[in-house]
């Protein structure tokens, strides 16, 4: 293949050149001789190893008169690529003259060097041929390690654009050892509760990795793997319309395609002696680039808990309290890896895939005491319930993509398929036994055992094209097909001391639903004076049916065809400051959990369950930005913006019979509110302030209004809430960075549960993990303040962080319930003043020809990597 290349460039070059001097192979008077021609040969070498350089580009150019412009031209004569062993060869080289050879390959200086035959001619006599040996010519390469490259203008961790905000995971150093849970926490207009749901500007976001969907919740991704997060809070038309009333998260894993090799070895332990380990590397030579890595990350997390609820629906009235320490210890492994093959300069292929697996094993002593009210007084009961819990999940992933570049600059066309399928296993038992205030046991001991499991099967594709009409328009269009499978299966049973063995309860269901999604969309954008404009539309065609599959119930939800506009205006008032306006509708489909209609009864006093005959809520937005840039390093991103939704998707606490405990009990569900609407201001900064001092600012006020009146007469919830985060980076001396963050809540509405795909933990206090209610609730203030401590060992290509989360103990969660039923207060802290200490050491080299090199004897010879 080689060989067919390098002859058929210089078959181009001899055809081209011929084409520019017709004449050349004729005499003056007219009849045809050999043309006079020389013969340049030589060896391109690297400096540093004194190894062939394959792929060099070899240019031998000359100057000349052009008759036409009436001036001097530099004209290419001819060129190469050189041989595995750094050989080249110019034929057909006129043999008068000077000529200036130019040689360039990836990774290294290019060589200059002026070049002739030196031939001296007598009278008339000819010469037909002449060749001259250029000797070996050595490049220097660009950077000899990765320690050496000299940065002179750093990347922030906070980098402001119109469309979207990017946060640079590996700047900050309080990363190191987490997960994208703790990454999430730190990213401006995002906020994470302590179940791990994420809302973006009130409300739950659509969360992507790699810009495709994936069944992966945020703690099951290890932050050391994250290159950056992009947040996207007005998506257009090219992208996927759900997560309609927020926006999307796009996660992005590390992956180079440097030349030569490169990669990282990590490794940390935190205060309770649970380890995170890791490491990646990054091949590339000629047109392959290989990337793979892996991590391990063990954690123990620790909950502290207490509820107190007065109950009023039932006679006599009762006041329950609660407290509770679950005990959560966890491991991930996670392994990604792939291949580009770069096929020409033009066409790319990659193939990648990624493995997770899971295992957690839960602990948990709750006490519950129970005051009833009587008239003579109040009677007084205790209970204790153990609970053990095991859960394992597997991962799977893969994705091909292929990518052409046009001749024509910025002209492209893409197609990938992702496929994405998990499966999970999960068993408790529960144990429960009733004192009286004595202490002395009431009846027999309750025992309860839940066991279940459930596959997730998700499959994505998707081509894209883009083509600039001319410098000042552009069109862009692409399709996409979104195919999703889900099972669960769950079985409880209770211990019958009458049979003495466990009974299935017969009304649990176990239940599974197919998910299609098909789109297509175009936008045309251009350019006018100053004005920058985008508009766009998206077509969906969706399709959902559920089935309870030991009933003969189904559930179905199809939307043939739905539109989805998008529009933006920017205006450039000068080089500082710019202007926009942007506009797009959205939708927000029910999730796996919210339509299940299976109650969970892990948690005595939430009793959950999905709704079935949810519908998807229809959101427009309207977004207004301002961005001022005072220079490279200080700018500051205004946005004011207005959201209406209707359908609304809200949690609901409703008083029914249940057969299972037989008696009525309050169940917390899902239901379509009326609508809702959020307005609000958003201001972004980064500024260094000196070199050795940046901040970063965000801060975020909305006022919120759900009208729920279609669900229950009169039932509203309007609050206006703001949160802020500042993140503060110090250089200071002998290689040492001190990094502070912080952040601060106001009282706000209680969030709707989780986004679609890998929104939050899913399992945690609770199948459902999330507070009860959005109408009849709220989550009082909190702040919390973050320190780390970083210090660069070897020339920075080894680091120690030392991160101090929640230092002041007050990432407390604190939610209160108001209904016609009851009253409720609940309080949980999670994992407070958390230590951990990270080591990573980084490595890698600019080398071409890593694979190519041999020993003095002739036999391979295994590189050191390391260094």
């Amino acid at each position: 293949m080689k060989k067919v290349l390098f002859i058929f460039l210089l078959s181009l070059f001899s055809v081209a050149i011929y084409a520019q001097n017709p004449a050349a192979g004729k005499s003056g008077n007219g009849t045809a001789r050999q043309m006079s021609t020389g013969h340049f040969y030589g060896r391109i070498l690297d400096e540093t190893s004194g190894k062939g350089i394959e792929f060099a580009t070899i240019q031998l150019f000359q100057t000349g008169f052009d008759s036409v412009k009436k001036q001097q031209k530099r004209k290419l004569v001819t060129g190469a690529l050189t041989a595995a062993n750094g050989d080249f060869s110019l034929e057909n080289v006129p043999v008068k003259g000077n000529f200036q050879l130019h040689v360039s390959a990836i990774g290294y200086d290019s060589l200059n060097r002026t070049v002739s035959f030196d031939l001296k001619t007598g009278g008339q006599q000819q010469f037909a041929s002449a060749d001259k040996d250029l000797g070996n010519m050595k490049l220097k390469p660009l950077a000899i390690t990765l320690s050496e490259v000299v940065i002179t203008d750093e990347e922030p961790i906070f980098q402001l654009e119109l469309d979207k905000k990017v946060y640079n995971v590996e700047k900050d150093i309080s990363n190191a050892g987490g997960t994208a849970e703790d990454v999430l926490k730190k990213v401006p207009s995002v906020l994470v509760d302590i179940d791990g749901n994420v809302t973006l500007r009130n409300a739950a976001p659509q969360i992507f990795v790699d810009g495709r969907p994936t069944t992966l919740t945020i703690d099951q991704i290890p932050s050391d793997a994250i290159e950056k997060i992009e947040v996207i809070t007005n998506p257009s038309a090219k992208y996927d319309a759900s997560g309609g009333q927020s926006g999307i998260i796009n996660i992005i894993m590390k992956k180079s395609r440097r030349i030569g090799y490169n990669g990282n070895l990590r490794a940390g332990i935190d205060k309770r002696g649970k380890v995170n380990a890791g490491g990646d590397i990054n091949i590339r030579e000629g047109k392959i680039n290989v990337f793979a890595g892996a991590n391990i990350n063990q954690r123990k997390s620790i909950t502290y808990s207490n509820t107190e609820r007065y109950n009023t629906f039932e006679e006599p009235q009762t006041n329950i309290f609660q407290v509770d320490t679950p005990i959560n210890n966890n491991q991930f492994l996670y392994g990604n890896g792939g291949i580009d093959y770069f096929v020409n300069n033009r066409n790319t292929i990659t193939l990648s895939g990624s493995y997770t697996q899971g295992k957690f094993n839960s602990t948990d002593k709750l006490f519950l005491t129970t005051d009833t009210l009587v008239d003579a007084g109040i009677s007084s009961s205790e209970a204790i319930r153990n609970t053990e819990s095991f859960r394992q999940f597997h991962n799977a992933g893969g994705a091909l993509l292929y990518k052409h570049l046009f001749p024509k600059e910025g002209k492209t066309l893409s197609a990938d398929v992702n496929y994405n399928k998990s499966k999970s296993d999960n068993n408790s038992n529960y144990l429960t036994q009733y004192y009286d205030t004595q202490e002395n046991p009431i009846g027999t001991l309750g025992q309860q055992q839940q066991e279940g499991g459930g596959s997730n099967r998700y499959i994505t594709l998707q081509s894209d094209y883009v083509d600039p009409i001319t410098e000042d328009m552009k069109v862009e269009a692409g399709v996409r097909a979104a195919l999703r499978n889900f099972t669960s299966q769950n079985e409880v049973s209770v211990f019958d001391d009458s049979l003495n063995e466990f009974v299935i309860v017969p009304d649990v269901n176990n239940y599974t639903y197919n998910d299609q999604v098909y789109a297509g969309y175009a936008t045309f954008s251009g350019v006018i004076n100053k004005f920058q404009y985008k508009a766009g539309l998206r077509v969906e065609s969706s399709f959902y049916s559920g089935v309870l599959t030991d009933g003969d119930e189904s559930y179905k939800n199809n939307f043939p065809l739905s539109l989805f506009p998008s529009g933006s205006l920017n205006y450039e008032l000068n080089q500082q400051n710019t202007l926009q306006l942007n506009y797009s509708r959205r939708i927000d489909r029910p999730t796996f959990f919210q339509l299940m209609p299976y109650t969970d009864y892990s948690d005595s006093l939430n009793l959950q369950r999905g709704n079935p005959d949810l519908l998807p809520q229809f959101t427009n937005t309207v977004e207004l930005n301002f961005e001022r840039s005072f220079d490279k390093s200080n700018s500051i991103l205004t946005s004011a913006y207005f959201k209406g939704t209707n359908n609304k998707i809200t949690r609901y606490q409703e008083l029914e019979y249940d057969s299972l405990l037989m008696e009525e009990t309050i169940i917390s569900t899902y239901e379509n509110a009326n609508s809702s609407y959020l307005v609000g201001l958003e201001l972004t900064s980064t500024n260094s302030i000196k070199k050795w001092f940046s901040i970063s600012t965000n801060l975020n006020l909305f006022q919120s209004f759900i009208d729920g009146s279609n669900i229950e007469s009169g039932l509203t919830n309007s609050q206006f809430s703001w949160f802020a985060k500042v993140n503060a980076s110090f250089k200071l001396p002998l290689s040492f960075t001190i990094q502070v963050s912080g952040e601060y809540q106001s009282k706000t509405a209680v969030p709707q549960s989780g986004g679609g795909g890998g929104g939050g933990r899913g399992m945690g206090g609770g199948f459902f993990g999330t507070p009860p209610a959005t109408l009849q609730g709220y989550v009082e203030p909190l702040y919390e303040v973050d320190i780390s401590v970083k210090k660069e060992f070897f020339k920075n290509k080894a680091t120690a962080t030392l991160s101090f989360s929640d230092i002041f103990a007050t990432d407390r969660s604190v939610t209160h319930y108001d209904t016609d039923y009851f009253t409720q207060s609940s309080s949980r802290i999670r994992d407070p003043q958390f230590i951990r200490l990270n080591f990573s050491y980084k490595f890698g080299k600019f080398d071409s020809s890593i694979f190519k090199r041999k020993n003095t004897n002739g036999g391979e010879m295994i590189q050191d990597i390391g260094g």
